[in-house]
């Protein structure tokens, strides 16, 4: 994976980031999401690297990032993880960039342009919608579908142990029935092995569980002082969402954006919520496009 790509070590805002890097061009961070590694962005990374410098991590308790002591989600609230990417970026010279995220990346990411505007300079998002909006249109049909949200929230040691009692099992199963098909045969066989040895590790169970308990509260009233104070999205947005991707519920995606971003386009793409390995081509297209 990741050929002329070059790991590295970098400082985050109180975490050790690892990171691949390769390309030559404008500079552009590539955050990933829940259950993976930023191993998910190497169709499309090797692609767009031949227009940018592209800047793939780990985020912090994923990977072969560090996973920092944490109670209640406080040390992977979206504003600290954040600030690691900002902290990365800065690190490699680079004080304003384009960045795209998929599903948890995604909420980093625009978090990351809330927070720090003056460093990215387009944005744009894979599978999501803000947290807020998620918590505030769950109903019975949603809760059932993304049961995670509510069951990685509950108090440390029980989503912790239950994962724990069989990790790769429960590693599988989530991601094959997030996809269109309902099948493992999207995702590259180096990249899987990547995220089961990552999501095997104890503190990265741990981790992971702490990352959904701050969405299902710090992320939660971050957004809601943002959305109170009026602040938006500064940068230009892409919004990008499968056809059978959990946003595309809300039925008109870019309305449930709009509020949220100064100026917003996007697209559905045919896959489920795994864009770039379920749809690379289509997704490599609209990045290159849109960063260009």
């Amino acid at each position: 994976m990741f050929e002329g790509f070059t790991a590295h070590s970098l400082q985050g805002d109180g975490a050790a980031i690892h990171a691949r890097i390769g390309g030559d061009g404008p500079p552009l961070l590539l955050i990933h999401g829940y259950p993976q590694t930023g191993a998910m962005w190497n169709r499309v990374a090797t692609r767009l690297a031949e227009r940018f410098t592209v800047v793939v991590p780990d985020l912090r308790g994923y990977g072969q990032s560090d996973a920092p002591e944490s109670k209640g989600g406080a040390a992977y609230s979206k504003r600290a993880m954040a600030a690691d990417m900002r902290a990365v970026m800065q690190g490699l010279g680079h004080e304003r960039f384009g960045v795209a995220g998929h599903d948890r990346g995604g909420r980093v990411a625009y978090r990351l342009a809330l927070d720090h505007p003056d460093c990215v300079s387009a944005l744009a998002l894979l599978d999501i919608l803000p947290t807020i909006e998620v918590w505030e249109r769950m109903d019975a049909a949603e809760a059932l579908k993304t049961y995670h949200w509510l069951f990685l929230a509950q108090p440390n040691p029980m989503p912790e142990r239950l994962i724990g009692a069989d990790p790769i099992f429960y590693l599988d199963t989530t991601l094959a029935s997030w996809t269109r098909g309902i099948t493992l045969s999207p995702f590259d066989s180096e990249a899987l092995a990547e995220y089961r040895r990552s999501f095997v590790r104890p503190e990265h169970i741990h981790a992971a569980c702490e990352d959904y308990r701050a969405g299902a509260s710090v992320d939660r009233e971050h957004d809601a002082q943002d959305r109170q104070a009026g602040r938006r999205i500064e940068a230009p947005t892409l919004v990008l969402w499968g056809e059978d991707g959990s946003p595309a519920t809300a039925g008109d995606v870019l309305s449930v954006w709009r509020p949220w971003c100064a100026s917003v386009e996007g697209t559905a793409i045919p896959s489920g919520h795994f864009l770039a390995e379920e749809a690379p081509d289509a997704v490599t297209s609209a990045l290159g496009d849109f960063f260009r």
